[in-house]
């Protein structure tokens, strides 16, 4: 196994500090903060450690307080809501330096048959013959700034490979649609909770930056200030995160410095396997003015 999947594995493995209390690591991503993908998951897997197994996740809806200091562990704090005959909900507070930086709901539920429907998955072409995101962001090194350049170029646990790729460096506005597959490249022998929680840690690449394309706008530029506000998602069938899946997503709206995002998962058998929304803030500061 590749060192980076495994570090991946570590980090969202907690550790158990009580009964309800649990202690996750962070990691330095280049950010100026811990990435929001990282604590929704971490966030999961301590409420999934207090549920049955039987009971996998349906829902989880959470918001981001503060950013995260990826110099010291999170503390994970999870309230047992309610158990229910059918439904069981928790309540998890992500806690460093003694405050909330992170809260999340999550809702399971004993498995159910019942009527089914599901959107179609977008036409696109297969992951197999597409360029994966390394090589993409090795075209682009030469772009970013020294200082943030190795980390932009470390080899990443989870591997994209972008329908359309774009170029994060041209302001160019574009439609608000974006289709990406992504996987984690190695057999992974764990448990179906571990899944969702990978998923979840997933579903925060690349999905506040869709309502930037009509603006012209990326994350690299000074005057743009960005960060995730809420996340919420569904799950809805079975799936592997080491298996190709499509992210679908799409952003109906930006008004009030704020982006709102969907985003559609499928398995690349087209079946639909969880929908995610996310309110992004994108802020334009005042460009100072060349010299």
């Amino acid at each position: 196994m590749k060192d980076v999947v495994r570090d991946l594995l570590d980090v969202i493995r907690l550790e158990q500090l009580e009964t309800n209390l649990f202690r996750g690591q962070s990691r330095d991503t280049g950010q100026k903060s811990i990435f929001g993908g990282l604590v929704a998951g971490q966030a999961l897997m301590a409420a999934s450690r207090t549920v049955d197994a039987e009971r996998p996740v349906h829902s989880l809806h959470a918001y981001f307080i503060r950013p995260g200091d990826f110099s010291i562990p999170i503390v994970y704090d999870v309230e047992r809501v309610r158990d229910g005959k059918s439904f069981t909900t928790r309540r998890v507070t992500a806690i460093q330096h003694g405050r909330p930086i992170f809260t999340l709901e999550a809702s399971f539920q004993v498995e159910e048959g019942g009527v089914e429907h599901q959107a179609d998955m977008p036409a696109v072409p297969a992951p197999e013959t597409l360029p994966s995101d390394q090589s993409l962001r090795e075209q682009f090194a030469h772009r970013i700034p020294e200082r943030m350049r190795e980390a932009f170029l470390a080899e990443r646990p989870v591997e994209f490979r972008p329908i359309k790729p774009a170029n994060g460096f041209e302001a160019e506005p574009q439609d608000p649609t974006r289709e990406t597959w992504f996987r984690i490249a190695e057999p992974l022998e764990v448990d179906t909770a571990t899944h969702r929680a990978l998923l979840a840690f997933c579903s925060d690449f690349g999905l506040l930056g869709t309502a930037m394309l009509p603006h012209g706008m990326n994350f690299f530029q000074p005057h743009v200030q960005s960060a995730s506000i809420d996340h919420a998602m569904w799950f809805h069938r079975p799936f592997r995160v080491d298996e190709w899946l499509l992210y679908s997503t799409q952003s109906p709206s930006a008004s009030g410095a704020r982006g709102m995002n969907f985003g559609y998962i499928y398995r690349q058998d087209g079946v639909l396997v969880a929908s995610v929304a996310q309110e992004g803030l994108m802020r334009l500061r005042p460009q100072e003015p060349r010299s």
